[in-house]
């Protein structure tokens, strides 16, 4: 008795599995790449100066993770705001996938400090850099490639 109860638990786990399998092949897509998406209200009169910057410095950072691996592309959108609140600005990063975060950080954290300089170099940036702009906020999305 004991047994048969243990052959139909095992069959119904093995069927509860190949059911979930089935349903994942039959996706009508497949996962991409990962994108970080940083929103960007670009404070009145500083567009100019604060994309001046992004070329100098930030465009460095990402050729180097490019070259590193650590990330697929970047790009930079730019728009306009529908309210006063609103972001004007995207910066986003595709990574291939979302084990490339593993570890990035402290990655970055070094192709940062050879090219900006220590931390207080990088303190002195950030907050030239909050005179230009606010991040409104920072999201990951997954890319989604119909089959």
């Amino acid at each position: 008795m004991r047994s048969t109860k243990a052959l139909l638990a095992i069959l119904f786990g093995l069927a509860a599995l190949s059911a979930g399998a089935a349903s994942a092949a039959d996706r009508p897509y497949t996962p991409g790449t990962v994108w970080t998406v940083t929103m960007v209200r670009v404070k009145y009169g500083m567009e100019s100066t604060y994309l001046s910057d992004l070329a100098a410095n930030w465009r460095r950072v990402m050729d180097a993770a490019k070259k590193q691996d650590l990330v697929v592309s970047y790009r930079i959108l730019v728009g306009t705001a529908a309210s006063r609140d609103d972001w004007s600005m995207l910066l986003l990063v595709e990574s291939k996938n979302w084990a490339a975060f593993d570890g990035a950080d402290d990655k970055f954290d070094a192709i940062v400090e050879n090219m900006i300089g220590p931390e207080k170099a990088q303190m002195e940036q950030l907050v030239r850099r909050s005179d230009m702009r606010e991040i409104v906020g920072v999201k990951n999305f997954q890319e989604v490639n119909f089959k």
